[in-house]
């Protein structure tokens, strides 16, 4: 009877921390799907599939098109029941999630054992490996299955925040240019937001089965310290990267692995994400802040309720914009008196 080489069991160890080797098993799986080892990948511009910045913008461009174009279209009717399907989506999300954030954890702990924090977030052997870099390209793939995350809220009518619409889009761009970039601090913030999302779609499917669940904001305070801690090796190590490579005279611990333009992407994607989902939990399960708060305070918190205007709204805001630029400038539209040529109408009581 032959051994099953791929199934690996034992005592837990440093290489082996949950006492089954997943690595091998998730080599069957890829192997039956691709013909060679998944270490064997490699992320190639042009010749990947959603490697190239024309794939990846047509096809967030296509996203907002249908997400935009579908609110229209179900404008005048009813909201589609799609419980069934929405659970399932919200399944195999949590599964996903869970499988990758295993495998990374896998890959990472011993490498953060045996050659510390610095060597895994800064060194091409350490967060760049070629099985990290298969698990960086599968996580990229599943920001666009989560982009229906959009398409169950207008095929239900459930309003499109700004929030919302912008994090979807901007995570599948942000996961792109970190492949592009070959940044070895990637893992930080995937294994993060892995470990998010598994919480997070586990609290959707039970959600959609009716289960009341009570730590729901919880989520949200876990994503803002996912955030801060994102920020804080990004931040790092691209303070030494930079000042290694150009300001020798600043303190230093040496560089970093990763193209400056992936560096500068990271920082601003979620360095956004942070101040908005600040305004989200603030505006949500805070109390309403006093009169007088600052404008600048005011625009955050009410980011979160913000919904993004349909066709008719622009037109009537457009108008609107019209209208006070002609009060501001003395010159009529032909509609401040409700005249159609532009004539001041009298008074029936004059």
């Amino acid at each position: 009877m032959s051994t099953l080489d791929w199934l690996q069991i034992g005592a837990p160890t440093l290489d082996r921390p949950f006492g089954l080797a997943l690595w091998p098993i998730f080599s069957k799986c890829f192997q039956a799907v691709r013909p060679y080892k998944p270490e064997h990948f490699r992320f190639e511009p042009g010749s990947t599939p959603m490697a190239s910045i024309y794939e990846t913008g047509g096809f967030l461009i296509a996203y907002y098109l249908i997400i935009f174009g579908g609110r229209e279209f179900m404008k005048d009717r009813q909201p589609m029941k799609l419980n069934g399907l929405f659970k399932i989506h919200n399944f195999y999300l949590t599964a996903i999630s869970g499988v990758l954030l295993l495998l990374y954890l896998e890959q990472l702990i011993p490498t953060l054992f045996r050659r510390g924090v610095f060597y895994a977030i800064c060194d091409y052997n350490g967060g760049w490996t070629p099985q990290l870099v298969v698990l960086y390209y599968l996580n990229y793939l599943t920001k666009y299955l989560e982009l229906l995350d959009t398409v169950f809220l207008f095929l239900k009518k459930k309003p499109l925040t700004f929030l919302h619409t912008y994090h979807h889009g901007a995570t599948a761009l942000l996961c792109y240019t970190q492949l592009l970039g070959h940044t070895a601090v990637s893992w930080v913030p995937i294994v993060l937001n892995l470990t998010v999302h598994v919480v997070m779609y586990w609290y959707y499917f039970q959600s959609a089965r009716g289960i009341k669940i009570w730590w729901k904001k919880y989520i949200t305070m876990l994503q803002i310290i996912q955030f801060v801690i994102d920020l804080g090796f990004i931040y790092f190590a691209s303070y030494t990267y930079f000042s290694a490579s150009y300001f020798s005279w600043l303190p230093t611990a040496g560089i970093c692995a990763g193209e400056e333009f992936a560096a500068f992407a990271g920082m601003a994607i979620i360095t956004s994400y942070l101040f908005l989902f600040i305004g989200f939990y603030i505006s949500t399960y805070k109390k309403p802040i006093k009169k007088g708060r600052g404008r600048a305070t005011s625009a955050l918190v009410e980011m979160k309720d913000e919904q993004l205007p349909d066709i008719k709204e622009v037109r009537r805001r457009l108008s609107g914009g019209q209208l006070s630029l002609a009060q501001n400038t003395g010159v009529s539209t032909g509609k401040e008196n409700g005249t159609a040529n532009g004539r001041t109408a009298r008074s029936r009581k004059a």
